[in-house]
């Protein structure tokens, strides 16, 4: 066994800020240490009081989040014999006897017998400050099975775009690890299965794409043998760490005739697979005029999922689909094969013109509960000019975990680089930077109860003390939840609320705890166990004490996903007037003002930014319908659903940075007056990356300034906002799209659409700028029917300190 013992003066304590860290650096630390941020850092002590909080008791959580330096210690946790929470540094540890006091439920518990050693100098890690995140690598008398990979592709497109997908696909292939399986299936209007069990002579399986098949009649039609599935899912039940789920035991074999014939070891069939993506042709049917491509986009996602669940049931596995139009073929149609029928739009679905809308959801929604029940993800890659269905497919990503990607064809560098950093690996383990079949696990002190979980997640519906009763948006009613998989940035919100009675009284020195306990196969085919416990302090006195943890930047992005998720069920407008309730009330409740006199409101530094983030938050693509597909929406609400609080807050409010030749780079407001001629602006919306050049800067270019040795500095300006956006593009997932536009150029609404309107409703427009202010205050004209922030703020003070609200 690994010595589970370290000298305590070793390590330095990160847990004790010094007085003079402010409460968001430490807030910042945590997030960089332990991937967790909170909304109120500071938690109400009362019920009522926690009803007054306007926005929830929200908890960001990244599990699988990439900490330096953070050993795997290979034993089991040690957990309370009362509610199984695990051993961690808020523990009292009582050394002379050696037993140790849970700090969620009070039982003294003993140390075992392997930490008979234990002293005041000589501590397992899991007992000191710096490892209030801890990894546990659980030893296994068998190995897990290694990461499988079932690759989905549609032939139902442009040779040249075919050729690009099969060249990206066998590139990506060759960096995967050699121990992965893989496995192949295509699909046009019927859906092949291909053998790999390298026979002289390639053949698949082909199936229909008309009909919905169930695993029983795909292990039948493939004569897959006698191993049923209803098989494991009878076979013997093993309980839970918790004790109170009982889940199937996956079979400690899988079926031979499986693995060999439809996966394979990458060691195994690298050449053979090549050789049968290389002979993959395009849709020999020929397609009418006016009429689309049968395209039986759902049948393969039912068969994929069926062939996994009788090959590796209840076992990590990664559907990946590539889909290079809508499904127009079977069960989960999305429109009809007459092109003049177009795929329905915002517009079609208000009016009740969609016409296979509830019938796809309904389909694709099956699917997605199939896989989870399995451990199966399912990853989304959509390159089209039109829309693809991801609008109704959506929820498989979402429910499994999967990535979802979108974009214009095989055939660019956006869809390759993000494939690559799809199966990108580790640079210090070498491991792909993902995780398979995690479930996650809550554990919270008295008085605390989770009430839901907003995020790419589904419950395992175990019902226990701390699950509340209240009927929150996002996946409730559980203490534990399942991801089929991981990557690097996932993260999940989960929403608590406290239970006390306002005669309950607290204990002077009362601390509230958390604990997320995350069990996870590893890519190198180890089981895992993460755990992250933090602590908060309780604030019963008054408002002034609870609002100095309020922290404004996690806050907005929870009502960013509590309004996505609101839009999805309800529609914009309701949306709209739920944002707006919810940013008066807190204005009102924690803002400084006197009884209709909006000049003397004022809010508190923490909560001052709050206003122009959910000024943006309206105006953004996450919830805005106009001039956005169905399809468009749905990437940008799973992007958001699956992003930490920092890259949150970029989708909600772009973040603009000014190069010019006065001085280095600097951010500059999101407001029609950074636009200035002689600067180059440098947009981050997360989903673009746009370099814009003004007036000036574009005329300097076409007189050929940049090229004269004499003005080396113009070029070092030009070259500069490339290498920023070049080091943006190398951290995130799914790249960007990269737009380099100028001033009155057609793609320069990519930037205006953006920026706050402020001089949009004043000014004479001359000259393709709006004055009103001098020389130095020039701004590029803005048209658009939207109201400027300073007219947004103006009345959002006149109704925050209206007498009729405060009545």
């Amino acid at each position: 066994m690994q010595n589970v013992f370290m000298q305590t003066n070793v390590y330095p304590t990160t847990q004790a800020a010094p007085a003079a860290v402010s409460l968001m650096e430490s807030v910042r630390e945590q997030e960089r240490c332990d991937g967790v941020r909170f909304t109120w850092n500071y938690w109400p002590w009362t019920k009522s009081d926690t009803s007054r909080t306007i926005v929830p008791l929200g908890v960001f959580l990244t599990p699988f989040k990439l900490r330096a330096n953070m050993p795997a210690f290979n034993y089991q946790p040690i957990y309370c014999h009362k509610c199984r929470a695990v051993l961690n540094p808020f523990c009292q540890c009582d050394l002379h006897n050696k037993t140790w006091i849970c700090c969620f439920c009070s039982h003294r518990n003993p140390f075992p017998p392997h930490y008979a050693g234990v002293t005041e100098n000589e501590r397992p890690a899991e007992m000191l400050p710096q490892f209030s995140t801890m990894e546990y690598t659980i030893p296994q008398k068998t190995a897990l099975m290694p990461p499988i990979f079932l690759f989905v592709m549609d032939t139902c497109v442009d040779g040249d775009d075919l050729q690009c997908l099969k060249d990206c696909l066998l590139a990506t292939i060759a960096d995967l690890p050699q121990e992965v399986l893989v496995g192949l299936m295509t699909f046009n209007r019927t859906v092949s299965v291909h053998d790999l069990s390298m026979n002289t002579i390639k053949h698949s399986f082909v199936f229909r794409g008309t009909k919905e098949l169930s695993a029983k009649e795909v292990q039948d039609q493939l004569g897959m043998g006698s191993y049923p599935i209803e098989a494991y899912l009878q076979s013997p039940k093993t309980k839970t760490r918790a004790g109170n789920r009982r889940q199937p035991a996956p079979p400690a074999e899988p079926q031979e005739s499986c693995q060999s014939r439809f996966f394979q070891p990458l060691s195994k069939c690298s050449k053979f697979l090549t050789d049968s993506i290389n002979g993959i042709s395009a849709d020999p049917w020929v397609t009418a005029n006016g009429k689309r491509n049968l395209r039986s986009t759902g049948a393969a996602l039912n068969i994929a999922t069926g062939l996994l669940e009788n090959s590796y049931p209840g076992t990590g596995a990664r559907i990946v689909l590539f889909a290079g139009g809508p499904c127009t073929h079977g069960p989960g149609m999305v429109v009809g094969e007459d092109l003049k029928t177009p795929i329905r739009s915002y517009l079609d679905i208000a009016k009740g013109n969609a016409p296979f809308l509830g019938q796809a959801m309904k389909f694709y929604a099956n699917v997605a509960a199939r896989a989870v029940k399995h451990s199966q993800t399912i990853d989304i890659f959509a390159c089209a000019l039109d829309q693809t269905g991801l609008h109704e497919m959506r929820t498989c990503c979402s429910s499994t975990g999967g990535q979802l990607l979108l974009g214009d064809s095989f055939n660019s560098s956006l869809f390759s680089q993000n494939l690559t950093m799809f199966l990108s690996r580790d640079s210090e383990s070498d491991q792909l930077e993902m995780a398979f079949n995690a479930e996650i696990e809550v554990k919270a002190s008295r008085n605390v109860q989770v009430s839901g979980c907003l995020g790419q997640c589904t419950s395992l519906e175990v019902k226990n003390e701390i699950v509340s009763d209240l009927d929150m948006l996002g996946t409730g009613g559980t203490a534990e939840w399942r991801c089929c998989s991981l990557s690097t940035g996932s993260t999940l919100c989960f929403i608590f609320e406290t239970t006390v009675s306002q005669e309950v009284s607290m204990a002077p020195s009362e601390q509230l705890y958390l604990q997320f306990i995350t069990s996870y196969q590893h890519a190198n085919s180890q089981r895992r166990v993460r755990v992250t416990t933090v602590s908060r302090s309780w604030m019963n006195e008054n408002n002034v004490s609870l609002s100095a943890g309020f922290d404004q930047e996690a806050a907005a992005a929870l009502m960013a996903r509590i309004a996505v998720t609101k839009a999805d069920l309800s529609g914009g407008g309701d949306v709209q007037r739920w944002i707006d309730r919810t940013l008066i009330r807190l204005c009102n409740k924690f803002g400084s003002f006197s009884h209709d006199e909006p000049s003397s409101f004022s809010l508190p530094d923490n909560f001052a930014q709050l206003p122009s983030i959910v000024y943006h938050l309206r105006r953004s693509q996450l919830l805005q319908n106009s001039n956005t597909s169905p399809d468009e929406s749905a990437f940008y609400r799973h992007c958001l659903m699956r992003q930490d609080v920092t890259t949150s807050l970029i989708m909600i409010q772009p973040v603009l940075y000014a190069y010019s030749l006065s001085g280095p780079p600097v951010p500059v407001s999101l407001d029609v007056s950074s636009l200035q001629p002689d600067r180059i602006l440098l947009l981050d919306t997360f989903f673009h990356i746009v370099i814009y050049h003004g007036e000036t800067i574009v005329q300097w270019i076409s007189a050929g300034y940049d090229k004269m040795p004499e003005y080396g500095n113009l070029a070092h300006l030009l070259e500069a906002p490339i290498e920023d956006a070049q080091l943006i593009y190398s951290r995130r997932f799914p790249m960007p799209r990269y737009v380099v536009t100028e001033q009155g150029g057609s793609q320069a609404r990519f930037l205006l659409s953006k920026v706050n309107p402020s001089k949009a409703q004043t000014g004479v427009i001359y000259g393709g700028y709006v004055g009103g202010g001098g020389p130095d205050l020039q701004a590029a004209a803005i048209l658009t029917d939207d109201v400027s922030l300073q007219t947004f703020v103006d009345h959002l003070r006149r109704l925050v300190v209206s007498s009729a609200l405060n009545s």
